[in-house]
């Protein structure tokens, strides 16, 4: 990860947007973060979903990987896998303790690369929202598809220790406040008072670059 020098440029690689939804009856809100890579969907699909490549960039994964398998990542979410269409998307429920949420992966080909579309969708916790905004799971998206890029980038795996670290670093600092500022314009576009969001934006930062004894929302369950 020091090898990012601009990070806030490469925040900047990714697209933001909160949806407002609902999910059998139950009030929702989605973030989506979207990223183009230099790279086919074959690459791309295969660097998300083989339980060879995922822990070179983001954790190890155990379990059936299969439509209808569970998967569990060390030390993280797991859930079941709901949908798969290779090359082009996958759904999964993304089960983190008592709370159950939906990531669902979209490949779009995109001039000479890939376009990766992300959605994670969420029931709503009033307090939690006010408190910390999309930025609670959306930070940890963009560090996600930031360490993927690296893969992708360099062929090589993501050092585990540089990749936790990276947000207490100045750069990663830099880069997790571009990041959450980009989640809080979001939020706003939706319908949330600029304010709150950006209110929101700012203990984000903090709980994400204050060290373990900060800690972050859900322990850092989608980082």
């Amino acid at each position: 990860m020091s090898l990012i020098s601009h990070p806030a440029s490469l925040a900047g690689l990714v697209t933001r947007e909160v949806r407002t939804g609902s999910r059998d009856g139950v009030a929702t809100r989605v973030a989506v973060a979207r990223r183009t890579y230099p790279t086919d969907r074959d690459d791309l699909w295969d660097a998300l979903t083989s339980a060879e490549r995922l822990p070179r960039w983001f954790l190890p994964v155990s379990g059936d990987l299969e439509v209808g398998g569970r998967y569990q990542l060390e030390g993280n979410a797991g859930g079941l896998v709901e949908r798969c269409d290779r090359p082009s998307s996958f759904a999964v429920t993304w089960e983190y303790g008592e709370m159950v949420s939906w990531v669902e992966v979209r490949l779009l080909p995109d001039g000479d690369g890939t376009a990766l579309e992300l959605l994670h969708e969420a029931p709503v916790d009033p307090e939690m929202w006010e408190q910390f905004g999309p930025g609670a799971v959306g930070v940890g998206w963009d560090l996600a598809l930031m360490g993927l890029g690296v893969h992708l980038e360099t062929r090589e795996a993501v050092d585990p220790e540089a990749g936790a670290s990276f947000a207490l670093t100045p750069e990663g600092t830099e880069f997790v406040r571009t990041a959450a500022a980009g989640w809080s314009e979001a939020a706003a576009a939706d319908g949330d008072d600029p304010a709150v969001a950006a209110a929101a934006a700012e203990r984000t930062v903090a709980l994400y670059t204050t060290g373990p004894e900060g800690g972050t929302p859900e322990d850092g369950a989608d980082r």
